[in-house]
């Protein structure tokens, strides 16, 4: 069977606090607080469960430059609604931010260290993502990444809109959505996506399959470690997991 998503992972210069804005932002919780990573889950929630992705926070020390490839879009129910999260964030530690988006009906916000997300206006496709309406991935060949994400991730295309690609979960959740432009990709990213074999696959398979569909072995200095660093076919890097 192929992997699938498991974690979503966000490079920061202090995680603990970092985690506690994301955490106030979806009204979720921080589950594990370590040295190395810290962990935003919704309570309640099952693991893995990609309709409940987890936020992971790891320690890194190079600071952000330019706007992310990868960034979250959160959903609102209503105008007050996409009024009352934007505020409450900007409460949190949320500032404006510009990306040259001009007039919107979304609101783009960064978060304490810099990582852009935007408060959608209500929309009907996300009325039951929960929180995170969308993770949203920067990309030259829309259709193409979907294609390669739909065996990464194993979420199920949704279907081109606008030159826009989605995938979903067959369980519900939030989209993945693939969307045109961004420029060329030229540092590491400072969030990716965790991907992981079921529990009794093999790891290594898993590995060789995704690189015959298109990834590529990555070296983000990551040294000695239990999981496998690969790009996909436009240079995001993920990691696949040891089977869970």
């Amino acid at each position: 069977m192929p992997t699938r998503v498991v974690h979503l992972v966000v490079d920061a210069a202090d995680p603990a606090r970092l985690a506690r804005f994301w955490a106030g932002a979806l009204g979720w919780e921080v589950t594990a607080e370590e040295p190395e990573e810290v962990v935003v889950r919704q309570p309640g929630s099952g693991y893995p469960d990609p309709a409940v992705l987890p936020l992971v926070f790891v320690p890194v020390a190079e600071p952000k430059t330019g706007k992310n490839r990868l960034h979250l879009d959160l959903a609102s129910a209503s105008a007050e609604d996409q009024a009352a999260l934007a505020g409450r964030l900007r409460d949190l530690g949320a500032t404006p931010a510009d990306i040259g988006q001009g007039e919107v009906p979304w609101v783009v916000l960064a978060d304490p260290e810099g990582n852009e997300l935007c408060v959608l206006d209500p929309r009907p496709v996300y009325r039951d993502t929960g929180p995170v309406a969308a993770i949203v991935v920067d990309c030259a060949a829309p259709q193409a990444q979907a294609r390669f994400w739909a065996g990464a991730a194993g979420w199920r295309p949704q279907g081109p809109d606008g030159g826009l690609s989605a995938l979903r979960s067959p369980g519900g959740g939030p989209y993945l959505e693939l969307l045109p432009g961004g420029g060329a990709k030229t540092v590491k990213n400072r969030i990716h996506l965790d991907v992981a074999p079921r529990r009794g696959d093999d790891h290594q398979a898993e590995v060789t399959r995704l690189r015959q569909a298109g990834a590529t072995l990555a070296d983000v200095g990551q040294g000695a470690v239990r999981w496998v660093v690969l790009a996909d076919p436009e240079g995001n890097e993920f990691c696949v997991l040891d089977p869970r």
